[in-house]
């Protein structure tokens, strides 16, 4: 059996493709995955060294299916409403208005309430500057 890889060349003998066994191909595969997943892990270590936060993929997931980033943030920090709304300086039906979608904060208020929660400004209103 051969397990060198066939070379296909195109009409000028340039190689345009190989052909390997499977064995080979399979351990590319896992060579490759295994190099994406220790760059990975390097990228999350720099990101802690230099101070950034690293959240679930379930936090992102609830985020871009459209919840209250302030109600997701909340309960990723472990506060309840109540907690929040004092350490914001706001009262809890109005904050649980602005979770709840009936009512927009202003951009004081919602910069009051990242502060609380130890975010930025942009993780609550995209696009916004403290």
């Amino acid at each position: 059996m051969n397990t060198e890889p066939l070379f296909i060349r195109n009409p000028d003998g340039e190689p345009t493709h190989v052909v390997l066994p499977v064995a080979e191909y399979e351990a590319l595969v896992s060579a490759l995955e295994e190099a994406e997943d220790i760059a990975a892990f390097d990228a999350a270590q720099a990101a802690r060294a230099a101070g950034e936060e690293l959240v679930p993929i379930e936090l992102v997931d609830r985020l871009l299916a459209g919840e209250s980033p302030v109600k997701v943030w909340r309960e990723h920090r472990g506060m309840r409403q109540n907690k929040l709304a004092e350490a914001a300086g706001l009262k809890q039906p109005y904050l649980s208005q602005i979770e709840a979608g009936k009512r927009e904060g202003s951009l004081d208020t919602m910069a009051r309430i990242a502060r609380a929660l130890e975010v930025d400004l942009d993780d609550l209103v995209p696009g916004a500057r403290e």
